[in-house]
């Protein structure tokens, strides 16, 4: 597959990039979760400052991947590619990265290059002073030294506690963050374009409900052609699967040994028990105020939903797996792993097949939400439930920029099962309740309408 979007990312990289190369050093940090794309960001930015320079001018790039390995050994594996990478003499005997570190700035004194280091939050279990050491090295010789730096990781608590933690030797260093998210629906939309001219909405749905727009996962449905929504699913769901075991191996990584409470609590989550006491109920009784307020501000994998226009501290809260594929994940992989173990792949299959039309139906509603959202039209966008009872919940209220203008919308996969005296009845009962002096726009929402 080619590379799709970036263009904001790619505009910035070259922005510090030339500062850094101009003026004095720069730090940049890129971030986001697993299989986002940032190595494929940082490669594509330094290929395409290449081309827009001379022939005749070199761009030299040190590309190192800190892998869990002894510190020892991984700077021996450094040293060559810096060799290589700046056509300059490193000494074999340097051990470890602080006196590797230290060299480098040297370098970066005499010539200007990139340095990319991937997986940075990895030092954390190799020998965590070497960020009290970058630390003390880059304040030094940032100022006399022409190096744009860039680590990236893919552990989000990590990256976050390493340059956003008050206490932290990094913290206040980075010039820029950069945090690296799904592709919006447009790029998704020419991705399926290019690879499935003929596509269907529901198709469009499908790679949105199991990716989340992730370019990984949806790299490898186009890449093997399998863009259909019995494909996707089979391609998912086989023997040897790369998706059978991704969310586990995601969210491990975040969270460590201690990660039973923490997927009991997204499995509950899944499959649609979404409030506090109904999640503690089902852990048994099981008190979850801390694990929640983790998983919200340190690994960023749920949030909190609130009837839109809810006050802050309202306690009407339900909460929501931000990951189309996480959710997934826990909903088919991690539901009925029983049928994973005996290899039985065609009765999740067969499951998956079946459920899609309601799965795909929440889904649907996500996604127009998201489009509201990118249209860039709108103050205000969620759904509005009574504390009390479901009888007047909306799927999707949309502020307007234009003062007292809203649209409410009842999402169906089929427009046919749309009830418009139900919607008016209840978008009369939102306007009485909180929007008395609003124009209210009913619609409903459709596969037609993607």
């Amino acid at each position: 597959m080619k590379f799709y979007n970036r263009t904001s990312e790619l505009a910035e990289l070259q922005r510090i990039r030339n500062l850094s190369f101009s003026d004095h050093s720069r730090l940049t940090v890129v971030t986001g979760r697993r299989r986002i794309g940032k190595t494929s960001l940082l490669v594509k930015s330094v290929e395409s400052a290449e081309t827009l320079m001379k022939s005749t001018e070199a761009l030299p790039t040190v590309y190192l991947f800190v892998g869990r390995k002894n510190e020892a050994t991984l700077c021996s594996e450094f040293i060559p590619i810096i060799a290589q990478s700046l056509d300059v003499f490193v000494p074999d005997e340097i051990r470890t990265f602080r006196s590797l570190f230290q060299h480098l700035m040297g370098l970066a004194s005499g010539k200007p290059f990139n340095l990319i280091i991937d997986e940075f939050q990895e030092f954390y279990n190799i020998n965590e002073s070497v960020y009290t050491d970058m630390q003390n090295l880059w304040d030094t010789y940032r100022k006399k030294s022409r190096m744009n730096l860039i680590v990236s990781g893919s552990v989000y608590s990590l990256m976050q506690k390493i340059f956003q933690n008050s206490k932290e030797p990094l913290f206040g260093r980075a010039d820029n963050i950069i945090k690296l998210t799904a592709f919006d629906l447009t790029t998704l939309k020419e991705i399926m374009r290019d690879h499935k001219p003929d596509y269907t909405n529901d198709e469009l749905l499908a790679l949105y409900s199991f990716t989340g727009g992730i370019p990984k996962y949806v790299e490898l449905f186009c890449d093997n052609i399998k863009l259909s929504i019995d494909e996707m699913i089979e391609f998912m769901v086989r023997e040897n699967s790369s998706f059978i075991d991704e969310g586990k191996n995601l969210l491990i990584e975040e969270f460590g040994k201690n990660y039973a409470t923490y997927f009991s609590i997204l499995s509950a989550i899944s499959g649609g028990i979404n409030t506090q006491p109904e999640i503690e109920a089902a852990l048994g009784d099981k008190s979850i105020g801390g694990q929640i307020k983790r998983l919200i501000e340190d690994y960023n994998i749920i949030v909190r939903v609130r009837p839109v226009l809810a006050k802050e501290g309202s306690q009407t809260v339900r909460y929501e797996i931000k990951d189309n594929f996480i959710r997934f994940w826990f909903n088919y992989f991690d539901r009925y792993r029983s049928l994973i173990e005996i290899k039985n792949y065609k009765a999740l299959q067969s499951i998956i097949k079946s459920d899609y039309p309601t799965y795909s139906g929440f889904m649907l509603e996500r996604y127009f939400k998201q489009q509201f959202a990118e249209s860039c039209k709108y103050r205000a966008i969620g759904s509005w439930w009574e504390p009390k009872g479901n009888q007047h919940e909306i799927d999707l209220v949309a502020l307007k920029l234009e003062k007292n203008k809203a649209v409410v919308a009842e999402v169906k996969r089929q427009r046919k099962n749309f009830k418009p005296e139900l919607l008016a009845a209840k978008a009369e009962h939102l306007k009485h309740k909180l929007l008395p002096k609003y124009q209210i726009e009913k619609v409903c929402l459709s596969l037609e309408e993607m």
